[in-house]
């Protein structure tokens, strides 16, 4: 019996260390940037499309939409006019929200930047969340609760999953399939043709 446990742990080392091996480097951080851009680009494309202009030039205008949307307390005490919102802070916020809801799902897709633009997704969420709970006032549902029956949640449970892709590539890189890997190679390359000589 012990013969028999023996072979198969041995097996499953086998198996699954050749897996490790083969997809070592390359395959999480590209499914993880996969899954974001399958699941969560549109969605996060079509929410700042909502705070800019319409056409080219506007994308270069943050609408009165982004006020209301990220900003609603301020807009309120403002009475509505958006125009009297102060800029610092919030229409830096505004601002800064808008157009990172454009820039960095689009660095995480192509892996560039891909820690720095998945650490600032990852603290675009959490604010989204938050503004969410405190601002727009969404209920319990809504909210859901971790470990329950119920896995979906739009905030708690949903938005946890969102954050793990993100969380990898914070953690681990974009992979060897990235811009972030190329110009990795490139600098690499670069460094060892000026070193070359010298040796």
């Amino acid at each position: 019996m012990s013969y028999l446990m023996e072979k198969i742990a041995r097996l499953h080392a086998s198996v699954f260390g050749t897996i490790e091996r083969v997809l070592d480097g390359w395959f999480l951080g590209l499914l993880a940037r996969f899954v974001f851009a399958a699941v969560l680009w549109m969605y996060f494309l079509n929410s700042a499309r909502t705070k800019v202009g319409d056409g080219l030039l506007g994308f270069f205008t943050v609408s009165d939409n982004a006020y209301y949307q990220i900003a609603l307390p301020a807009v309120e005490a403002a009475g509505g006019d958006v125009s009297q919102v102060s800029f610092i802070p919030w229409g830096a916020m505004v601002w800064a929200g808008t157009y990172a809801e454009f820039v960095l799902p689009v660095l995480i897709v192509l892996g560039l930047f891909a820690r720095i633009a998945a650490l600032g997704m990852i603290a675009f969420i959490a604010v989204q969340s938050i503004v969410d709970v405190t601002v727009h006032a969404v209920g319990p549902e809504t909210i859901g609760s971790l470990f329950d029956r119920f896995p979906d949640a739009a905030i708690l449970d949903q938005r946890l999953l969102w954050v793990f892709p993100l969380v990898y590539v914070a953690v681990r890189g974009a992979g060897a399939i990235s811009l972030d890997a190329l110009l990795s190679r490139g600098r690499t390359r670069a460094h060892g043709a000026v070193a070359a000589p010298a040796g």
